[in-house]
């Protein structure tokens, strides 16, 4: 499939229509979604009805906006008008349905873009591999036999497939990030907050951000500039890169360890302090969060629970406050320590994920020598940086023949524009760039 500037380009010049794209893109999607598990509803009816209006209102010679046409996909937790939000459970598939849209679709909406599926992930967004006990556990377009990652690996794996140019996701711990370093996409958790959270299912909202995933970083930057309605300018300063040391060497890919040096052989070596406990603080303020937030349902319909996200929701439900309030403490001292530790830098480079992705029939990956599931740790770079509250950016490794692997590009406070531009050009050296799987559409 076309980029989704490519998409927005034609149709708004007149080259094609919307509902063109629109009944290819259906088409492809009935023809290969099927072995992905990425899809848990197609909005068939909706999206002739936003590809319509697109259309309508070119011929009316009214712009439709910078995502004309452009087909999309979001996680199963942000609000669709007219369906329940089920945020991958059972329990919530015959919920009142939502009135309205969430407010990032109704951005994309505004901006031109049309909805054409909700995507599959983890029960609750629990879970870095979208092992989903109702609707199955999402393949990787790259490899069939293995994990697409998650929790929002439903929208990465439409994505790296080329059956969808952009989606939506939700990153707390890691959702987004580790998912496209494992399908060889782009995949952005902004700074905590500056992306509409209105409309999507909370899982832990001291962590929580919604984010797209792209195949070029070209299309990452237009989306971003719909969602956060700021532009990123394509020029500035020469970026003062970084490269993160300690934990962040360790449990690593070679390849992503040679990479980052070869990217920024200058670059000093920077050790975030006390990781071990900002990932600890990190789990406990999660599960906290998820467990009172689910706590009246578990008391009511325990057994209704995806066996792997009940026991995980109990245990945080049985945490005490004063626990909790201690690990926040030391996320606030954590935050103003770490921003005046990269005051002096733009981006800073790390792995994103361990490895590359784990088999589905044996999901577990290598951490410190031993082997732990990987539904909970592939985060183990990801999660450190999520409660900082920085932005972070996962990039492909550009690695043909190879199974997909990514790099996290680390910024400031609400220094997005900075990493575009620092992943724009490592895509034109070719260092970094998302590789069609055999048979993408």
């Amino acid at each position: 499939m076309k980029s989704a500037a490519e998409i927005a380009r034609a149709v708004r010049g007149g080259e094609c229509s919307a509902m063109q794209v629109l009944e290819e893109c259906l088409a492809a999607i009935k023809a290969q979604a099927a072995p992905l598990i990425a899809v848990t509803r197609l909005l068939e009816e909706r999206a002739r009805a936003e590809a319509g209006r697109i259309d309508a209102m070119i011929a009316d010679g009214i712009d439709p906006g910078p995502l004309a046409g452009v087909p999309y996909g979001v996680k199963d937790l942000f609000d669709v008008a007219g369906l329940p939000t089920t945020a991958g459970s059972t329990i919530y598939a015959d919920a009142p349905p939502a009135t309205t849209d969430a407010e990032a679709v109704a951005r994309l909406r505004d901006a031109g873009a049309v909805l054409v599926a909700t995507l599959n992930m983890d029960e609750f967004a629990y879970g870095f591999a979208t092992i989903n006990a109702a609707h199955g556990t999402t393949r990787n377009p790259h490899a069939p036999s293995r994990l697409a990652g998650g929790s929002s690996g439903g929208s990465a794996a439409m994505v790296a497939a080329g059956l969808l140019p952009l989606s939506l996701g939700s990153d707390t711990n890691g959702s987004i990030r580790v998912p496209a370093s494992l399908t060889g996409i782009y995949g952005l958790k902004p700074t905590h907050a500056d992306l509409p959270l209105a409309g999507v299912f909370p899982f832990a909202e001291s962590f929580d951000d919604a984010g797209p995933f792209t195949a070029s970083i070209a299309d990452m930057r237009l989306v971003w500039e719909v969602l956060s309605g700021k532009s990123a300018a394509l020029s500035g300063n020469t970026p003062r890169v970084a490269r993160l040391g300690g934990r962040f060497r360790e449990n690593a890919d070679p390849d992503q360890l040679a990479a980052i040096d070869a990217l920024a052989p200058d670059a000093p070596l920077i050790e975030l302090p006390d990781i071990a406990r900002a990932r600890s603080a990190a789990f406990l303020i999660t599960a906290y969060e998820g467990g009172h937030l689910h706590r009246e349902a578990l008391a009511k319909q325990a057994m209704a629970f995806d066996p792997a996200t009940r026991d995980r929701l109990i245990a945080g439900a049985l945490l005490p406050r004063a626990l909790y309030d201690e690990a926040q403490a030391f996320r606030a001292e954590y935050r103003a320590r770490i921003e005046v530790l990269v005051a002096d830098h733009d981006v800073l480079l790390a792995p994103a994920t361990p490895c590359t992705a784990p088999p589905v029939d044996d999901p577990r990956i290598t951490i410190d020598g031993k082997l732990v599931p990987a539904r909970a740790d592939l985060g183990i770079h990801t999660q450190p940086i999520s409660f900082t509250g920085l932005p972070s950016l996962a990039v492909p490794l550009y690695r043909p023949g190879a199974l997909p692997l990514g790099l996290q590009l680390i910024g400031r406070p609400h220094g997005e524009a900075e990493l575009f531009r620092f992943a724009a050009g490592l895509e034109e050296q070719g260092a970094i760039g998302s590789i069609p799987p055999p048979g993408a559409a």
